[in-house]
């Protein structure tokens, strides 16, 4: 259905297609400007950068699923949808921030290939919002393959370096924002946590845990009669009762107390996991919590990717955390303005490099497709270096989701 407006609507259920003039003119418009030039030279080669960044990420992911059996255990919990940035759908995506996050991500990502196509004059077929059951979710822009095949490696190398390298310009301005947020923090007064307990996490199938009923979101209270507030100091009385029967009280996920004992190995596992479980601090110091966090802005960056519904004693603006904080400028609303720039910072981030990897319909896979066609000529039409690229890194991908699957 199309309008005199030159709107048009395809119908792809479940999903909805609004093809709009409007960002056509937006293109055209920027791609006239000095800017607009000098970005699309400015990017012309840094895909390989993003590439490299999302295959070490790959691979540290991989090498601490093989190593570590408690992070095995929390993806088995977390399931593998997990994996996909579909609010809703993953269990870590707070729905409202993710959706707001991933529409502005999309339609970013996509901007960057329409500015840079125009600034070639590449055609660009129609460009539009998708909509998922009526929900906005994103937006697209259609290049044709053999538009894009008319230009030199140079351009086509600019055209689908920017979506990419548009979100990984955005989720570093978010992480920037994020911690100017932080930096405005301050505990309030009198706020120390007085609950006493550890959270669990996630419990390992077949474990000491999950033989008493131990489940994740439970509060460990006590062991033998000792409170429970530090991760190191329960792994110290489990080394230390090794052979022994200990007595473990605790706060089940529906609000009681519950009291069980259990009999420890005589030799710790190869693991070292004791118990079974995972387990986080649910009284941090909120002054400390805040003083480790910012100095992980400029320490590790990446480790802020840590989404504050997996670590909430680790994140001031943490569902758990965020009332001991107040903040210079937003006082206490600081929290939603940190989770949107949070989501903002880590869906970006996971496009961006999802989308520079190898990977034939990606935007890396085109770009090292062009390549290698460039510099390996085969005979084969069928099975061409891009496609041996395109299957390694599909298996590596798929690593991931599998191995905490595997038994051990």
């Amino acid at each position: 259905m199309q309008t005199n407006t030159g709107i048009k609507t395809e119908l792809k259920l479940p999903l909805i297609l609004i093809h709009t003039p409007f960002g056509l003119r937006f293109f055209d418009k920027i791609a006239k400007t000095k800017v607009g030039k000098y970005y699309a030279d400015f990017n012309t080669y840094l895909m390989p950068l993003i590439t490299a960044l999302a295959i070490f990420l790959i691979f540290t992911s991989i090498f601490v699923l093989f190593s570590n059996d408690s992070a095995r255990a929390g993806a088995r919990d977390l399931g593998p949808q997990s994996n996909i940035l579909i609010p809703g759908l993953n269990p870590i995506l707070p729905w409202h921030y993710a959706l707001v996050a991933l529409i502005i991500t999309i339609v970013i990502h996509e901007a960057g290939h329409g500015i840079v196509a125009r600034v070639y004059d590449t055609k660009v077929e129609s460009t539009g919002l998708v909509l998922f059951l009526g929900i906005p979710i994103g937006a697209f822009v259609n290049i044709q393959q053999d538009e894009l095949d008319k230009t030199t490696f140079k351009q086509k190398s600019a055209i689908l370096t920017a979506g990419p390298l548009n979100n990984m310009i955005l989720a570093g301005i978010s992480l920037a924002l994020l911690f100017l947020v932080i930096s405005t923090l301050s505990p309030i007064s009198n706020s120390q946590p007085t609950d006493v307990g550890l959270k669990i996490l996630g419990v390992n199938q077949n474990s000491l845990a999950e033989s008493i009923g131990l489940e994740k979101d439970s509060i460990i209270r006590s062991i033998n009669g000792q409170p429970m507030n530090d991760v190191s100091k329960f792994r110290q009385i489990l080394q230390d009762n090794l052979g022994s029967s200990i007595e473990i009280a605790w706060t089940s996920k529906d609000k009681q107390e519950r009291i069980s004992t259990v009999k420890l190995p005589s030799i710790s596992p190869k693991d070292n996991v004791v118990m079974g479980v995972s387990l986080t601090n649910l009284n941090p110091d909120p002054e400390l919590l805040l003083d480790v966090y910012k100095k992980a802005f400029s320490a590790s960056p990446l480790a802020i990717l840590m989404p504050p519904t997996l670590q909430q004693s680790l994140v001031p603006f943490s569902d758990l955390m965020a009332p001991y904080y107040t903040s210079s400028i937003f006082g206490s609303n600081y929290p939603i303005i940190a989770n949107f720039l949070f989501w903002n910072w880590f869906i970006n981030f996971n496009v961006g490099i999802f989308n520079a990897l190898p990977i034939a319909m990606l935007d890396g896979g085109q770009w090292y497709g062009s390549l290698l066609s460039k510099k390996i000529k085969t005979k084969n039409s069928k099975i061409t270096p891009s496609t041996i690229l395109t299957i390694i890194m599909i298996g590596i991908v798929i690593t991931v989701f599998v191995l905490p699957w595997i038994p051990w």
